[in-house]
């Protein structure tokens, strides 16, 4: 990301997680989230794996070519998270929660 001359970034962060948000939006119509983690289970080595599931929790099915290229955006716009551990990118308000934490009251 390119820095102006008071060493702002030139793109806030979270405009680059709201357009992200639209853009997989309109690449996976009825995907509310899309969890992502490096555990797909048709390897035997770390790769991206992607779930996306509309409003109502219904899996929205995914084209192997869609589901890396969504995986790849997200892990690319937050580099500093672990990714050994699964994530859910909310696309109705562009966070990012870690999703192994969801239900164990942490």
């Amino acid at each position: 990301m390119l820095a102006m001359p008071s060493e702002t970034l030139a793109c806030p962060e979270t405009a680059r997680q709201h357009r992200l948000a639209a853009q997989l939006a309109d690449m996976i119509p009825g995907a509310a989230t899309i969890r992502v983690s490096l555990t797909d289970p048709a390897q035997a080595w770390p790769h991206p794996h992607t779930a996306a599931k509309d409003a109502g929790g219904a899996t929205v099915e995914l084209s192997r070519t869609t589901a890396r290229v969504a995986a790849r955006w997200i892990m690319r716009v937050w580099s500093d998270v672990n990714w050994t551990r699964p994530h859910t990118f909310d696309l109705t308000t562009a966070t990012l929660t870690r999703s192994d934490l969801v239900g164990r009251g942490r």
